[in-house]
């Protein structure tokens, strides 16, 4: 797991090794073991590295025998045993222990189609000096981060936003359409970003930029390709067991010791249970939950889960203190606006996790992929009456996260001037999906290309890698993603039970009782905290903002503090105001800044000047 960045100029120019250490300094908490510069011509490539496999032989940029291929990576290729015997078998003898390098060896022998022999995360960004290009790309599935930008004289990437803000020739520029659909949607999702001109590498694409600096983008995979099954049983369930055993096989592939994320529920649980039939011994791993709050947690399910199967379990009980003074970090580590209160626990646990560890298994995908969400499943008179509200993707995320009343009062003009529909990427996905697939399928899809890559594995990557960790998701392995959105509607869901296939597999490995137990969430006690006198502070520092004077009615946050200490709602609002704030401080005013893991939220709101 890594940090990569670089550009591509107009032929003729020469990097400046200086602006390539100014793009991977702040790359620096990806990899802290190892980084490494490489220019050739107009390309130069920077890599910060955190050694997980072939400890001693993996420093990157890696350059091929004949210097005419470099490349910087980030993330794992699980099948390198497997690609490296092949290439064997063909006179290609590996150099080095890494499961990188054998990107610059499928490249070689497979040319542009080489990203389907490559099963993993990843993302990369590969420079054929030969043919005059460099090839940036992105897994199947978007777990690992990948962004780029068109300048005057370049074309540069980077794992993530922070580390292009240095070679911006001005002040980055707030994009409206995107804001509007973090406060709406909680994360804003396609190609564009929150800042104007930086865009997303699309999930199972790479662009291939040549030395004009025009851009062919390719795409390799899509779940739009797979068709749905008739499938038993009893067929079904064997191969989800080939499948899952597989995986975690691969997965499993490490030099150095891995963890888990227990929380409690399905997903983490069938996880301990397959480290634990492949042998993975006395694992630690980590839950959390939280004091002084009637907040329902999973503690005591984790804990039994981890008794079970033999764990050095630690159960993290946090203070409200602890968990909110997250706030500042979490919003500095996550790069793009997105509302997802499990980032402050998260962000705690990676912290706990890193201290003994470097890479951990966690349970992310498994909803999306077998259906276990309760919206997948809505009640028909619920699905019509949404249709009808919000029209265009049947009855599925048509609802905004901020109430009409309080955009009406909050907005400003810019934000009320944008055209573009707040739900378009939902839209787009689901009007891209074949007419032979059910609705159940479309809810999976959709969410598979917008709320997984551009909110749930923002989480999981950025609050990781920001303590230098690395998350493993073996549900989004993409054979395990094909299959699960291909299987028929009455495997996935029944009576009001989802991931029915995958919990009737799972159900001899886990502990007796295990499933019955009812589902909670990784929820955060965030009204319990955002009240009162804290609400109070917020908004007297809200109207100091310069990012929200800019952007929203100062006038009208009075009235919102006032709703929300009477539990009036606001709530969502009002932590949206304040993500926002020290967001713009931290990307617009002063980039460079970096909060400590644990500030006071309220001290990062407004500067000081």
């Amino acid at each position: 797991m890594c940090g990569i960045a670089g550009f591509m100029l107009r032929n003729g120019e020469r990097p400046d090794p200086e602006a390539l250490r100014l793009m991977a300094a702040a790359l620096a908490h990806r990899g802290p073991d190892d980084h490494g510069i490489h220019c050739n011509g107009p390309v130069g490539l920077a890599q910060t590295r955190l050694s997980i496999i072939g400890l001693a032989t993996g420093h990157q940029p890696m350059v091929s025998a004949d210097g005419q291929l470099a490349l910087a990576a980030n993330g794992e290729v699980y099948n390198y045993i497997e690609l490296n015997a092949a290439l064997r078998a063909q006179g290609r003898e590996p150099r080095t222990d890494s499961d990188s390098e054998t990107i610059l060896h499928a490249y070689a022998m497979h040319g542009l189609d080489f990203p389907a022999e490559l099963r993993g995360m990843f993302a990369f960004a590969l420079h054929d000096a030969h043919e005059g290009r460099l090839i940036i790309g992105r897994d199947r599935l978007g777990i690992k981060p990948l962004f780029y930008v068109r300048l005057p004289d370049r074309i540069a990437f980077a794992s993530e936003i922070k580390a292009l803000l240095p070679i911006l020739p001005g002040q980055p520029r707030v994009n409206p359409v995107a804001l509007r659909q973090f406060l709406q949607n909680q994360f804003a999702s396609g190609e564009e970003t929150i800042l104007e001109g930086i865009r997303r590498v699309p999930p199972g694409e790479i662009l291939i930029i040549d030395r004009d600096l025009r851009i062919e983008h390719r795409r390799y995979w899509s779940a739009l390709d797979i068709a749905p099954r008739a499938i038993g049983l009893e067929e079904a369930q064997a191969e989800l067991g080939g499948l899952m055993h597989e995986a975690m096989r691969e997965h499993m592939r490490s030099d150095v010791p891995f963890g888990l994320f227990l929380s409690g529920g399905v997903d983490s649980a069938v996880l301990a249970a397959l480290l634990h039939t492949h042998g993975a011994g006395r694992i630690k791993s980590f839950s959390v939950g939280y004091r002084g709050t009637a907040m329902a947690h999973e503690l005591d399910e984790a804990a039994r889960v981890a008794a079970h199967f033999g764990l050095d379990h630690r159960p993290l009980a946090l203070e409200l203190e602890q968990v909110f003074a997250r706030i500042p970090h979490t919003v500095w580590a996550a790069d793009e606006l997105m509302r997802d209160y499990a980032n402050l626990p998260t962000s705690i646990l990676a912290q706990t996790a890193a201290a003994d560890l470097k890479v951990v298994f966690s349970g992310e995908g498994g909803d999306e992929v077998f259906a276990g969400y309760g919206r997948y499943r809505p009640p028909p008179a619920e699905r019509w009456i949404k249709g009808l509200l919000g029209p265009g993707s049947g009855g599925f995320r048509t609802r905004g996260q901020w109430s009409g009343h309080w955009s009406r009062r909050l907005f400003g003009p810019a934000l009320r001037s944008v055209r573009t529909p707040d739900r378009a990427s939902f839209l787009e996905a689901w009007r891209s999906t074949p007419k032979g697939w059910s609705d159940l399928q479309r809810r999976q899809y959709t969410d598979l290309v917008t709320a997984l890559p551009d909110n749930l594995l923002v989480k999981t990557d950025r609050m990781l890698m920001g303590f230098g960790l690395e998350g493993r998701v073996p549900f989004l392995d993409h054979r395990i993603v094909e299959f699960g959105l291909s299987l028929p509607d009455g495997l996935k869901v029944k009576g009001h039970q989802g991931k029915w296939l995958l919990k009737r597999w799972a159900e001899p490995l886990l502990p007796p009782g295990h499933l019955t137990r009812p589902k909670r969430g990784f929820h955060v006690p965030v009204g319990d905290w955002l009240t009162g006198d804290v609400a109070a502070r917020v908004g007297e520092r809200l109207a100091r903002s310069r990012g929200i004077r800019e952007w929203f009615r100062v006038d009208a946050i009075p009235d919102l503090v006032a709703a929300r200490q009477a539990a009036k709602g606001g709530g969502r609002e009002l932590f949206g105001l304040m993500q926002f704030a020290i967001w713009h401080r931290l990307f617009i005013e002063q980039p460079g800044l970096t909060p400590a893991p644990d500030e006071d939220p309220l001290d990062w709101i407004a500067s000081s000047t």
